[in-house]
């Protein structure tokens, strides 16, 4: 009896340990000083009932004059509840299309994600982002990790590598926090395996590509080659201007070929590459190799239509031709690299979580003391636009008591 117990809690101690690196993972996520509320909450107070600002921004927008940020900026402050999450989203909606559209503060737009999160509407926050243009949510590098680090200990991969992908897209990974956070989510999505569209694999290969590219070490370059090869299958199967059409990417053909590249700098270098990104990268090629079979075999049947279809040029065409090459390349510096030592039996996301837990903590840091300076910014700036807001209502009540001690004074005349 007794030593079935002991057994059974040696067999639960196993488990307990194997899922540990799970368990260990929120506690290298950012760190609870880091997403604490403290900072913003210690701010001065400016409290209005949302349905007066309501009224003054719905009568300023039917007189059709322009509605000031302060008080978009008081709207997305005093929001209590998920049901103003939306009447806030509107408003945001309608300063946008505004003749001051141009001056929602960065504050509130730090604000508005923060009242998503705290009122469990993610969902707005990532749909307002995804439509920036039609919101003005242009988040800073501080307010992109509160949202991807909401999603990732949420365990919602693909969310949280959608918030990266407008990161990328705002070429905003100048933060190393910044970097890790979406590593460890691009990583973390890709070890799933996930049915990717061809748009999908064009976000995720350029955020892997950029973001990588500001990671001097072998989870940098590991992203390089992911990023890289998943834009070269883009490229063959839809040609060079479906990959850098509305990308900060270079224009030039050729992804795929740099992608080996990149093998080529580990065989002579000092670097390791991850067996699974190499079994990866294997894997897009094969997948274009039966691609580019059964199109040839299916060419006469083909007709116009997919001509029209396929917006490849004849330069695009010698890419594709270049592919039996490119198979052949990878297979021999695959074998190079083996022969080396140079592949790293750890998968992708076993090596961004490791840069996580080594280096996450000392990023957090320099991030936490910026932000408490970029607050005190903020308040500053807040409160010379309350200020201005008061001195100029100032002058327009004497403006308007002089006008009418004008008149007034006329019709005693």
């Amino acid at each position: 009896m007794a030593a079935s117990v002991l057994k059974r809690c040696v067999t639960a101690a196993v488990k307990v340990k194997c899922l540990s690196p799970s368990l260990a993972a929120r506690r290298w996520l950012l760190s609870a000083a880091y997403t604490d509320t403290k900072v913003w909450e210690a701010r001065q107070k400016d409290p209005h009932n949302l349905a007066t600002l309501a009224t003054i921004m719905d009568t300023t927008y039917e007189r059709n004059f322009p509605v000031s940020s302060l008080t978009v900026s008081r709207f997305v402050d005093n929001i209590s509840s998920r049901e103003e999450i939306d009447q806030a989203e509107y408003y945001l909606y309608k300063f946008r299309h505004s003749p001051n559209c141009w001056y929602l503060r960065d504050w509130t737009v730090h604000s508005w994600i923060r009242q998503c999160l705290k009122y469990g509407a993610t969902e707005k926050a990532l749909y307002t982002l995804k439509n920036k243009v039609q919101y003005g949510i242009f988040p800073d590098d501080f307010t992109f990790n509160l949202l991807i680090d909401s999603y990732i200990k949420d365990g919602d991969f693909k969310s949280a590598c959608s918030v990266v992908e407008e990161v990328m897209l705002q070429e905003a990974f100048d933060l190393p926090s910044t970097q890790i956070l979406s590593l460890y989510a691009l990583g973390t999505y890709l070890a799933a395996r996930p049915q990717l569209t061809v748009s999908e694999e064009r976000a995720l290969g350029a955020s892997l590509l950029i973001c990588g590219m500001m990671q001097n070490n072998t989870v940098g370059l590991n992203a390089q080659l992911l990023g890289n090869a998943l834009l070269g299958k883009v490229e063959m199967l839809k040609g060079i201007h479906a990959v850098f059409k509305g990308m900060p990417l270079f224009w030039g053909r050729g992804y795929m070929e740099r992608a080996l590249a990149v093998m080529e700098r580990a065989a002579s270098g000092d670097v390791k590459l991850s067996k699974d990104t190499l079994g990866y990268m294997n894997d897009l090629l094969q997948e274009l190799s039966s691609t580019s079979d059964s199109d040839s075999s299916g060419d006469e049947s083909a007709g116009e239509e997919d001509k029209k279809e396929d917006a490849v040029d004849e330069d695009d065409q010698a890419e594709q031709a270049k592919l039996p090459q490119y198979v052949e390349r990878f297979k021999e510096l695959s074998s190079q690299l083996e022969s080396q030592g140079k592949v790293d039996s750890a998968s992708f996301k076993a090596l961004v979580t490791a840069l996580a837990q080594q280096n996450l903590a000392a990023a957090e840091k320099l991030d936490v003391e910026q932000y408490v300076s970029r607050v005190q910014g903020w308040e500053s700036e807040r409160k010379q636009l309350i200020q201005r807001e008061k001195e100029m209502r100032e002058k327009a009540e004497q403006e308007k008591r002089e006008r009418l001690a004008a008149k007034a004074a006329a019709q005693q005349a």
